[in-house]
């Protein structure tokens, strides 16, 4: 059982929460109980991607434990500063695929467009925390040249939302454009990735349900969470209108050495998911991008642990094992077992989890 901490104003809207949002590194580990001597070296100041972390989410943090899983995501480290082989600032060169501000046109289809560069949460291993946000916010005027993009690209049927994290923009300007969205018949499926339900829950509002199921789409919500402990009964509650009202609930998780990198954790992530009404949907291998090289697990590592997740789970609950490599046309899926036997490594992983 965890123990609870009580952070969160009743009845604040998600705008207050995150106003409330700790980006006081010795605020946070006060609220934590831990004694710095026990935390890894750290950095007190983290340059453009500094410490920020609403107090929801806080809440589903161990007290007193400096190896707590969610705090590790979002505490900044010394490790950030380290150079680690292939790591790079742009590790997908997502910049050859931005046609216009706003656009990444890398996959058949599917468009994704950023409306924002906040995020509620700023997690450490974060593949876009050196992207050029600064030329790629559209604004109100952007969004008619990004129609007028999607019109002149006729095959794609999927309209994706991405970040920063799209629901951090207020309901209006989603509403906007959702409603230039829905006027071109081309356009079948929208699909949101996101993390600020996880982070703060109270972002699910009536309001923002009645935006995200126009009667003309398929609205999709892809769900960031990598560990079960984010997932609780505020998380429950606050999808359940979003399932009954037709959204489809799909989750994304990153696999991070120290935080989810055990089998047990894993396949109690899937349950968790899907106890919220979650479809487990990808589980991806780390993004080579510089400053988080400390949660690299490596490919074969992670072959064992979705090997294992096969034998332990139904296969509706075992997430897809993917990687993204810059210059694919896809997503990449990593094969569940390598040209050698995978068992004995299987063994060897369980014992040094």
């Amino acid at each position: 059982m965890i123990p609870q901490i009580s952070v969160i104003k009743q009845n604040s809207s998600w705008q207050q929460e995150l106003k409330d949002s700790i980006s006081c590194i010795d605020k946070l580990i006060n609220i934590l109980k831990i004694n710095k001597s026990q935390l890894p070296p750290y950095l007190l100041k983290a340059g453009h991607f500094p410490l920020k972390v609403p107090q929801s989410f806080i809440s589903r943090m161990r007290i007193n434990d400096p190896l707590d899983p969610l705090l590790r995501q979002i505490l900044p480290e010394n490790a950030e500063a380290k150079t680690y082989p292939g790591f790079s600032r742009d590790a997908l060169q997502e910049d050859k695929y931005n046609p216009l501000p706003g656009v990444l046109h890398k996959y058949y289809g599917r468009v994704l467009i950023m409306l924002t560069s906040a995020c509620a949460v700023h997690c450490r291993y974060c593949f876009r925390q050196n992207f050029p946000y600064a030329n790629n916010i559209p604004g109100l005027k952007g969004l008619d040249k990004i129609l007028n993009y999607l019109k002149e690209n006729p095959e794609v049927f999927e309209v994706i939302l991405s970040g920063g994290d799209p629901l951090m923009v207020n309901d209006e300007y989603l509403n906007t454009f959702i409603e230039k969205i829905v006027t071109l018949p081309q356009v079948t499926t929208l699909r949101i990735h996101t993390r600020l339900p996880i982070v703060i829950p109270n972002r699910i509002t009536p309001r923002l349900i009645e935006i995200l199921t126009p009667s003309t789409l398929k609205t999709v919500l892809v769900l960031h969470a990598n560990h079960p402990n984010e997932i609780d009964d505020s998380v429950r509650l606050a999808l359940k209108p979003l399932k009954q009202a037709g959204v489809t609930l799909l989750s994304q998780t990153v696999l991070l050495k120290g935080i989810n990198d055990r089998v047990e954790i894993l396949e109690g992530l899937s349950h968790a998911l899907f106890k919220a009404g979650i479809m487990p949907y990808y589980l991806h291998i780390l993004d080579k991008v510089q400053g988080s090289g400390h949660f690299e697990v490596s490919l074969k590592e992670a072959q064992i642990l979705a090997s294992q997740l096969l034998g332990r789970l139904p296969g509706y609950l075992v997430p897809k094992l993917v990687q993204e490599l810059p210059g694919k046309n896809a997503k990449t899926p990593v094969p569940l077992h390598a040209s050698e036997d995978l068992s004995a490594d299987a063994n060897q992983l369980e014992s040094i989890s």
